[in-house]
């Protein structure tokens, strides 16, 4: 390697790094309060552990361990946290075009990392196209695994040591993350329809405590929001 492309290589694991730092700090409550609520709820340290190293999907894995600590059927599980992870396939989809060109050892390692938030970091037009782009999303990803499990341990500490964590408002950081996401993604009729909608059908549900309120608003926000874009499309097309 020369010393150019070494020089490089660095500047791109630090900017990485220094540019996931914000999101990995602010899901700190989020990790804490997913490692406690599955020990208080009977779930043993490993298994917590395991959990955070192996399905890294926090949102997933929070309603997992509540569905799972309400003897919840297994059928409604599996299509709940299957309906919360299917974004990540709407990930891949929106960014297969920038990777596609690049060696599966490099494509492999970036679908693992590539959550909510190294998703808000790919949409720039040269995401992924370079090797030292690629060096950039990996150290972001990566670096968001290590915090997430880190917290998750830090959460399994607290559960074990500590009463229950619900009562401080820990699941508040959930909500703050998501907002933080999605309101720079708003600058359309549509994507601003869908985000309405999505909160307001699921505060009605989950006042009403339907059991699948975050599915349920989830799926009707994107038939509103694809609907709007439909007609949008249509009428620059008569135009």
């Amino acid at each position: 390697m020369s010393d150019k492309m070494h020089k490089s290589t660095i500047r791109a694991l630090l900017k990485g790094f220094f540019d996931m730092l914000p999101l990995c700090l602010a899901v700190l409550p989020w990790g804490i309060l997913c490692g406690s609520l599955a020990v208080q709820n009977g779930f043993s340290a490993l298994e917590t552990q395991a959990m955070s190293l192996l399905v890294f999907a926090g949102s997933a894995q929070l309603v997992a361990i509540e569905l799972m600590a309400g003897n919840t059927p297994l059928l409604t599980i599996l299509f709940t946290t299957l309906i919360i992870s299917s974004r990540h396939f709407l990930y891949g989809l929106a960014i297969r075009h920038k990777v596609i060109d690049q060696p599966f050892r490099w494509r492999l390692p970036v679908s693992f990392v590539l959550t909510d938030e190294l998703f808000a970091f790919s949409h720039h037009r040269k995401a992924y196209r370079t090797k030292v782009r690629l060096i950039y999303a990996l150290s972001a990803g990566f670096s968001f695994y290590i915090a997430w499990n880190i917290w998750t341990l830090l959460g399994i500490v607290a559960g074990s040591l500590l009463p229950d964590l619900t009562h401080l408002g820990l699941d508040f950081a959930i909500a703050a993350t998501f907002i933080a996401l999605v309101i720079p993604g708003v600058k359309n009729l549509a994507t601003l329809a869908t985000v309405i909608t999505a909160g307001v059908v699921a505060t009605l549900l989950k006042s009403q405590g339907f059991q699948l309120w975050l599915v349920t608003a989830a799926l009707i926000a994107m038939t509103v929001g694809y609907l709007i874009s439909r007609w949008q499309a249509k009428e620059e097309h008569t135009q």
